[in-house]
């Protein structure tokens, strides 16, 4: 059996697949996330502890040995461990928004757009850069106490491995301070963002990414382990996307659209970044809106309707539910793709008396496609799409999406991330396994002609609002 773990923001979870690619089982334990006054924030042992929870569960279920493991999980943030991998402090999520004032000074003297012609990155507040300024301006101490900063999946892999220092994966890396030509961090970066002298913090790039064997808490000893690509990368391995032109997109707490390129275009609106990955010359272009998921969970929470409910409410109001109408802005940073606003918000418009839940929830649902639709055009999609994540278990909302976006979807069901963590294993380790039959779609859904021109419409009507808000948002 082979075994991928995703380390998501909300749930942690392990699966199990057979040689052929078929799913045997998954695992998952929730995580907290500590939010208040625009910080975001996670423990990073309840982390560690429900990765080694659904590893034990998941070998205990699954009897089969394990012949290899792949590890992903959740990127951007700044986690500060120390020599052995054990934190410093609370991991700073990247929802964080308390650095927005350094990313809003880096936006108005240029330091903002002079990164993204160097590395392709354009940051925002949970990134990093921002945030390592922040701490070493007001929190140095928690700097001085660290030996690395690493990503999220760093930290468990050196505490599932007890490797002896930290290293990340280029593709974590990518975001700010990797020049993604030489795949080696641009000191001129670091000089910009002012933290030369917290140079011995970023942990040094492996590439290939790093494989190590586990020392038995969590998975069996001596299974060999991969770190890395983290789980936007990998969840365009476990989607079979790799050709250039073609597109993914993951509609789970981030809304992500990711196209496979081999060019480096570093002109235009700097916005999302280019994603190195373990194949020479190939990239992912990738446009992470900040808030997917979380948006619908926020409007279902606030009119009390269930999500095994959605479908029911999209089949209860028409295309353009009554007028209303919501730009999905929700985080509290803002937002990072297809463009960076960190005062951007949420804005619900259309609202009467008559309002309906079904109107706010459809309403919601075809916002978020909205933005879907720009993010995948700023791409630079040209080929076929896949979808995946948690918003496509709702096959309403997922037929919703074709219409909005125009086009048919690949929806690759199960653990797409864990799968594609897999997959990054074996092709690390020489393990030859089919990547076609690992990445086959369970189903394809067209869109509806009618519909596709209705929302082609209100896509127009969406980008006007979009830039109005934006200009409020500067105000």
């Amino acid at each position: 059996m082979y075994v991928g773990i995703d380390v998501g923001t909300s749930m942690v979870k392990a699966a199990a697949f057979d040689a052929s690619g078929r799913q045997l089982a998954v695992e998952a334990r929730p995580v907290g996330l500590d939010l208040r006054e625009g910080r975001v924030e996670q423990d990073m042992a309840e982390v560690y502890g429900a990765v080694v929870d659904v590893l034990g569960a998941l070998t205990a279920r699954v009897p089969q040995g394990v012949e290899l493991a792949g590890l992903t999980g959740q990127g951007d943030g700044v986690w500060l461990v120390d020599a052995e991998g054990r934190p410093v402090r609370p991991a700073a999520s990247w929802m964080d928004g308390r650095a927005h004032e350094l990313l809003d000074q880096w936006l108005a003297d240029g330091t903002f757009e002079t990164v993204f012609r160097r590395t392709g990155s354009a940051m925002f507040p949970g990134c990093p850069g921002p945030l390592l300024a922040w701490f070493d301006r007001y929190e140095p101490k928690s700097l001085d106490a660290a030996t690395a900063a690493v990503y999220c999946k760093d930290m468990v892999f050196q505490r599932l491995t007890g490797a002896a220092r930290a290293t990340t994966d280029v593709s974590d890396a990518s975001m700010p301070f990797l020049d993604p030509r030489t795949r080696s961090y641009d000191n001129r970066v670091v000089e910009l963002l002012g933290l030369t002298h917290r140079r011995r913090l970023l942990a040094p790039v492996s590439y290939p990414v790093a494989t190590g064997e586990a020392h038995g808490e969590g998975l069996p000893a001596g299974t060999p382990l991969a770190n890395g690509p983290y789980d936007l990368p990998a969840c365009a391995l476990g989607a079979g996307v790799t050709r250039p032109g073609d597109g993914l997109l993951i509609v789970g707490t981030c809304l992500a659209a990711l196209v496979a390129t081999d060019g480096l275009d570093l002109t235009g609106e700097p916005a999302g970044l280019y994603i190195s990955t373990d194949r020479p010359g190939h990239r992912l272009r990738a446009m992470p809106a900040m808030v997917g998921t979380a948006a619908l969970d926020w409007v279902l929470s606030t009119t009390g309707v269930r999500h095994e409910e959605v479908d029911a409410m999209l089949a209860g109001t028409p295309p353009g539910a009554h007028g209303v109408r919501v730009l999905p802005y929700f985080a509290p940073s803002g937002e990072r793709a297809p463009f960076v606003e960190p005062r951007l918000r949420a804005e619900l418009t259309g609202v009467c008396l008559e309002t309906t839940p079904a109107d706010l929830i459809r309403a919601t649902c075809e916002g978020i496609g909205y933005a879907a639709r720009h993010c995948l055009a700023a791409a630079g999609l040209t080929g076929t799409l896949a979808v995946c994540g948690g918003g496509t278990r709702s096959p309403a909302w997922t037929r919703l999406l074709a219409d909005v976006l125009g086009r048919p979807l690949r929806v690759v069901e199960g653990e797409v991330g864990a799968r594609g963590a897999v997959l990054a294993a074996a092709e690390r380790y020489g393990v030859a396994l089919d990547a076609d039959a690992w990445t086959r779609p369970a189903l394809v859904v067209e869109p509806d002609e009618d519909r596709v021109a209705y929302y082609a419409k209100g896509y127009e009507e969406h980008l006007e609002r979009l830039a109005e808000a934006r200009a409020r948002a500067r105000r």
